[in-house]
């Protein structure tokens, strides 16, 4: 089970109902959130979640109205007495942003991690998930990101039984451990079949449509696009600040074949971002115009 809340879904600046830029997920007690606009903290608070618990923060990009809010999330972390290492992820140049950004929050009871992505399309693993990231098109570098968790093959009781692997063993393969008992090895494979569909999420804001969005959202449980515009007379201005369209984010979710859209990160202009939806639904009728705190329970398919 992947908990997924959309916390912030304004860009550039924060409205009276409308924070800016951030996602959370949740899943098998960690917490990763993706990026850290102004407002965060009200937002985690008003969905009745902590920051205390987040492990991982991953940024996109280093524009205020996505990393903004990461100060007073730090001290707020530290004055909650955190003592676990917190690692952030990001484009080059992380640790020399945040150190900048921590003129205002100097000292923390916490270490602080840092994963700098080098690559075009860099991949990291953790404990049963793993976070891709895949390089963007907007004014400065930025990534879209992939979170999928995976899924090991059922346990097969016949095949355990049928190589004589011990039963107190039976558990420990099942968790993914290779086990060394009596002078014999025994790994996860011979007694798991097939790995299972796990779960995956695709958020990508700030950026112009490229290839490398439609590529990283195939297969995605939920796909996350910002729609900084609706009306139909903006795409000039999109693609002159390198960014997108709610028609354009539609396009990709149709090409990458996933079962919903949620559009986010929009301009302050665009007020009622769910009065375009008629058109946007035109080209992909699973589209939702999110709103601050918009929340999806996603689970395994035999769930």
């Amino acid at each position: 089970m992947l908990d997924v809340s959309l916390l912030g879904t304004g860009g550039m600046m924060p409205l009276p109902y409308r924070w800016l830029t951030s996602l959370m997920l949740r899943y098998n007690g960690k917490s990763i959130l993706f990026d850290c606009g102004e407002g965060t903290q009200i937002a985690l608070r008003e969905k009745g979640w902590s920051p205390n618990p987040i492990d991982i923060i991953c940024f996109t990009h280093y524009h205020a109205d996505h990393i903004s809010g990461l100060p007073g999330m730090l001290l707020t972390m530290g004055n909650a007495e955190r003592k676990e290492p917190l690692l952030l992820m990001g484009p080059r140049g992380l640790t020399k942003v945040v150190g900048a950004l921590r003129t205002i929050a100097p000292e923390l009871p916490f270490e602080i991690q840092y994963r700098e992505i080098t690559e075009e399309q860099q991949a990291f693993s953790f404990d049963g998930f793993q976070i891709s990231a895949f390089r963007v098109c907007h004014s400065v570098t930025c990534y879209g990101y992939s979170m999928v968790v995976e899924r090991a093959g059922r346990f097969d009781r016949d095949r355990a039984m049928e190589q004589q692997i011990p039963m107190k063993l039976w558990s420990r393969l099942q968790k993914g451990e290779t086990i060394v008992h009596d002078g014999t090895a025994y790994t996860p494979d011979m007694v798991l079949g097939p790995p299972r569909k796990g779960l995956k999420v695709t958020y990508c804001t700030d950026s112009r449509p490229v290839e490398a969005i439609t590529v990283n959202a195939a297969g995605s449980d939920l796909l996350i696009l910002e729609g900084m515009y609706g009306e139909p007379d903006k795409l000039a201005k999109a693609k002159e600040n390198r960014h997108m369209t709610m028609y354009e984010a539609a396009r990709i979710a149709k090409n990458a074949g996933v079962p919903e859209l949620w559009l986010t990160h929009y301009s302050p202009s665009l007020m009622h971002p769910e009065a375009y939806l008629g058109d946007v639904r035109k080209i992909f009728p699973n589209a939702v115009a999110a709103k601050d705190g918009r929340t999806i329970e996603l689970k395994f398919d035999e769930e």
